[in-house]
């Protein structure tokens, strides 16, 4: 047998440690060629583009945004096709395939926005601009900086051919903000092949949890969700000039009912997905609030505690139904008494809460029979079949990159898209790799919306590594 030179040892031992860094990686010896900082401004770059593109519902639109992302998708190679649910109601749905051993996941975001005051906002609301690290407009945090994330993350699993075990899907939907019937709805009800051997959905309604200090505290994945009763109340009256009021009076009438319902306050109730929620963040809260949240239920019997821990209207809304009066009309012109008037209610109700009970609740405390309600929005509350795996790959994911940040399963106060999958059985988690603080609260539907570039950056990693796992172990 003849020795093997020197020369020879060392080639075979180059070799060994190319394959052991490959196995290591879980089989995608290709990740380490990813460009991170080029992908990161890609998605800067895309998302200043994609804001850019109003969407506001009504009247949504959203066929130019589907359209945008249509031509992406063409570019990469990736199949790609825009369902219109009605005309200017774009939908758009790209798959990557994989070799059909696994199930395939969908990475949801929808394309529609809620209007937006111009005049009350820093930027403009649709500019799209990046100012000291930040993307301001309208769809930067809801949903418009996901999709991009979604987007990137199937860029990326294409342009490093990453072999597929199960399919990966994005789906952007058209009306969310509004029911989501032009939508998801639509989707599900009318193609429901698209989603045939789809195991999991991943979505908006969760996200992490960051302190002033930049740790983060807490991976939020959402399972279940309030489910919404919108409601449109109407009063009617005799109509006549406004330099003569009379008795009867629809808008006096609608007024009363609307100051009845303000008065009223839903009793307090501590649900099981709550009660979870609060113990299990319970040991990243201050020392007065932890042994209170390890119970919660119990602790809410404390007055003083119950007090103090309703006057935060996140917390009020997690154990209560809520009622929020979000419009009224009356007459167009000053001098006019309408013969109508009419008001909208977003109530929010917890989980096995009964609408058809709530509703007549509510006209007993209307009192007045002569008050018409409607009923615009309504649909069952559903809650997610578990989806361990995925569990487990965001749990590890925290783990490696936020050691000590737990990962929990809130009740989400709005609700999403999700519900349409989770009707079917399909698993939907709401989850999205933003990392927001306690000052960026309240920045989703409201004035000076926007998304730190350092936020999405990390979620370029964070959502890539996620599902890359998911469609390949």
């Amino acid at each position: 047998m003849t020795r093997a030179k020197p020369s020879a040892y060392f080639v075979i031992l180059i070799l060994l440690v190319v394959v052991c860094l490959g196995s290591s990686n879980g089989g995608h010896a290709a990740d380490s060629a990813i460009d991170w900082k080029a992908l990161e401004e890609e998605a800067v770059a895309l998302l200043s583009r994609y804001i850019q593109i109003d969407t506001t519902n009504p009247p949504g639109n959203e066929i130019r945004a589907a359209q945008f992302l249509k031509e992406i998708f063409d570019r990469e190679g990736i199949e790609a096709k825009v369902i219109e649910s009605a005309p200017g109601r774009g939908n758009i749905f790209a798959r990557l395939r994989g070799n059909g051993t696994k199930k395939g996941i969908v990475l949801l975001n929808h394309m529609d926005v809620v209007p937006a005051e111009a005049k009350l906002w820093k930027e403009p609301p649709f500019s799209g601009v990046i100012k000291e690290g930040i993307i301001w407009g309208r769809g930067a945090l809801d949903m418009k900086g996901s999709a991009i994330l979604e987007l990137i993350a199937i860029l990326a699993l294409k342009r490093q051919n990453v072999p597929l075990k199960g399919d990966v899907i994005f789906l952007g939907t058209a009306d969310e903000e509004a029911g989501g019937a032009l939508g998801a709805g639509y989707l599900v009800e009318k193609q429901p092949e698209l989603f045939k051997n789809v195991g999991l959905v991943l979505n908006e309604g969760g996200g992490i949890r960051v302190g002033d200090d930049g740790r983060a505290r807490v991976y939020n994945v959402s399972v279940a969700e309030k489910t919404p009763l919108w409601l449109k109340l109407a009063a009617a009256g005799i109509p006549g000039h406004g330099s003569t009021p009379g008795n009867n009076l629809a808008v006096n009438k609608l007024l009363a009912a609307l100051n009845r319902i303000m008065s009223y306050q839903s009793p307090i109730k501590v649900v099981p997905e709550i009660q979870k929620y609060y113990a299990d963040t319970a040991a990243s809260e201050p020392e007065a609030r932890r042994h209170h949240y390890r119970d919660l239920r119990k602790a809410l019997q404390d007055s003083a505690f119950q007090a103090e821990f309703l006057k935060e209207p996140r917390n009020s809304a997690s154990v209560r139904n809520t009622i929020a009066i979000t419009g009224i009309k009356g007459s167009d012109k000053v001098n006019v008494i309408p013969a109508f008037a009419t008001a909208e209610l977003d109530v929010r109700l917890l989980p096995g809460e009964d609408p058809k009970a709530f509703i007549e609740e509510l006209r007993k405390i209307i009192a007045d029979d002569s008050i018409k309600l409607e009923v615009l929005l309504s649909f069952p509350a559903a809650t997610s079949p578990p989806h361990p795996e995925a569990m487990k790959v965001i749990a590890e994911f925290a783990k490696a990159h936020d050691a000590g940040a737990s990962v929990v399963a809130p009740l989400v106060r709005g609700f999403t898209d999700c519900h349409f999958f989770r009707e079917k059985g399909i698993p939907c988690l709401g989850f999205m790799p933003h990392r927001s603080t306690p000052s960026g609260e309240g920045l989703v539907h409201g004035v000076d919306e926007r998304v730190s570039v350092e936020s999405l950056k990390f979620g370029v990693r964070a959502l890539y590594e996620i599902v890359s796992k998911l469609a390949t172990e």
